[in-house]
């Protein structure tokens, strides 16, 4: 009997769903946007309703467009943006606050308290992790301390604490299942990623009470079952992994030294360092690249907040463009941007700057800068972004000879081609390129049998085109110059925070 894997891909600024068949091809997909809130400078929400609602509305619509009824699903496999903080009602179900958004730096000066104490070393040590308030961690201390009773309740046992993979398990299994894996865990700041428990000295040190965390398990698991009204039968979740991670199994980045980056609203590169944790001086993130039978395989992480979110901005913000498609037919007739830099700072810098203050800008600006090089500009700085990534990686002992590429903003052969140019190694692009989604569709198939291992479901990737480096050296060093003087004008006075 042909086996059908629905995987759910709950991203950032829209929720997906694709139905897979065992050979990795896309019978189906249903994609819906949803709402983002800015309810101050630096804050990001989102509306938890929205998204089970928007999650629930596309993996009805896959399934249907697909042609299959529900019972012909083996499992799902669950991928998420990740980080994302909630906090729900045990009994209910209904969220007490809205979803703080990874993006979201209302904690920054938390952290900056957490630092000047001199506790980032030892949470380092535990988490792979640095004192930011990108994590989770802070974003459930935050809503504990700042939404009036939670903290009661949370105490008194009635509250849940999840990240969104999480909220949907629990969602979707009728409330019969709280449970995350190992790689959403590892990016809370709470869970100690070489004993892989959840860490009580943390839990302390943020005051968070245990009874709101999850379980955690591998991310090949027995997740739960789905209640039957939902999507027509009762299907085991049986896959589950942070989208950044997904992406990398997608991708079969399953030997030491494979490096995987990801363009969606964020930009993550992920170098699979084997069963070695390796520790950065580059502020990079150790991090759990997938947990699988109990092993854990640890990757190098760089995490840049702003990719496709700039081109986003451009549409939605400033209304230079109608559609993301046409940023590659601009940059395509004007690839030089004259001078412009964009850097995308919106909410803060990432690896390895980390500085939540910085705030973004357009430089270089003369009297006949035209919206072209501003576009042209906005997708550069993606490609200097990752060469930041791409020289911390250097730094720490390890440089990627090869990069695969995934995401939707390397459907444009333009920044492809500008990568290749300014990390100067091959990129390649797969021929399946939802590798997030893909990823946790493999895990859901490893987990019911479908797959026999890691080295079978490797054997099936494909490329679909490399792109190689074809600007002369000189001009993409001279290129990038000029970006770290861009960044250096942005930077916060008061340096990281």
């Amino acid at each position: 009997m042909a086996a059908f894997i629905l995987a759910i891909d709950q991203g950032t600024t829209s929720s997906r769903a694709i139905v897979f068949d065992a050979a990795s091809r896309i019978l189906a997909v249903a994609q819906q946007e949803f709402s983002q809130y800015f309810p101050q400078d630096g804050w990001v929400e989102h509306d938890p309703e929205e998204i089970w609602s928007s999650t629930l509305q596309v993996a009805q619509e896959a399934v249907r467009t697909a042609g299959i009824s529900a019972d012909q699903v083996t499992a799902i496999g669950i991928t998420n943006q990740r980080e994302t903080t909630i906090i729900w009602d045990r009994a209910t179900g209904a969220p007490v606050y809205n979803a703080i958004v990874w993006q979201d730096r209302r904690t920054a000066d938390y952290c900056d308290s957490l630092r000047a104490a001199g506790l980032e070393p030892s949470v380092t040590k535990k988490t792979g992790l640095l004192l930011d308030p990108y994590f989770s961690g802070t974003k459930v201390k935050w809503i504990l301390d700042n939404v009036a009773g939670v903290r009661a309740r949370a105490e008194r046992g009635e509250l849940a604490f999840g990240t969104v993979d999480s909220f949907l398990l629990w969602r979707l299994t009728g409330g019969q299942s709280h449970k995350t894996d190992a790689t959403n865990a590892s990016r809370t700041l709470l869970f100690n990623i070489h004993e892989q428990v959840w860490d009580k000295e943390l839990l302390a040190l943020l005051d968070i009470p245990a009874a709101l965390l999850p379980e955690v398990q591998d991310c090949a698991a027995d997740f739960g079952v789905t209640l039957p009204a939902l999507l027509g039968a009762a299907i085991p979740v049986a896959g589950m992994a942070g989208d950044q991670q997904a992406a990398l199994i997608g991708q079969c980045c399953f030997e030491p030294g494979m490096t995987k980056s990801t363009y969606g609203t964020g930009c993550f590169v992920i170098m699979n360092t084997g069963k070695q944790a390796v520790t950065s001086s580059s502020k990079l993130l150790t991090t759990v690249g997938y947990r699988l039978q109990g092993e854990v395989t640890y990757g190098l992480e760089g995490s840049i907040f702003v990719a496709g979110a700039a081109v986003q901005w451009l549409r939605d913000g400033i209304g230079l463009i109608k559609h993301a498609a046409e940023t590659e037919a601009i940059a395509t007739a004007h690839p030089d941007a004259r001078g412009v830099y964009l850097v995308p700072a919106f909410t803060g810098l990432g690896a390895p700057y980390w500085d939540a203050n910085a705030r973004g800008a357009i430089l270089g600006l003369t009297r006949d800068t035209g919206i072209e090089d501003i576009v042209t500009a906005t997708l550069q700085s993606v490609c200097y972004q990752t060469r930041d990534l791409m020289d911390a990686m250097a730094g720490d002992g390890v440089r990627p000879t090869t990069l695969r590429v995934d995401g939707g903003m390397v459907a444009n052969a333009w920044v492809a081609q500008c990568l290749a140019d300014l990390v100067r190694i091959p990129v390649h692009r797969p021929l399946v390129t939802e590798t997030t989604a893909l990823g946790a569709a493999y895990l859901a198939g490893l987990q019911m049998g479908i797959y026999a291992s890691p080295a079978a479901l490797a054997s099936q990737w494909q490329q679909e085109r490399a792109f190689l480096p074809v600007m002369t050296q000189g001009r993409s060093e001279a290129l990038y110059q000029g970006w770290l003087q861009a960044v250096a004008r942005v930077r916060s006075p008061a340096g990281p925070a």
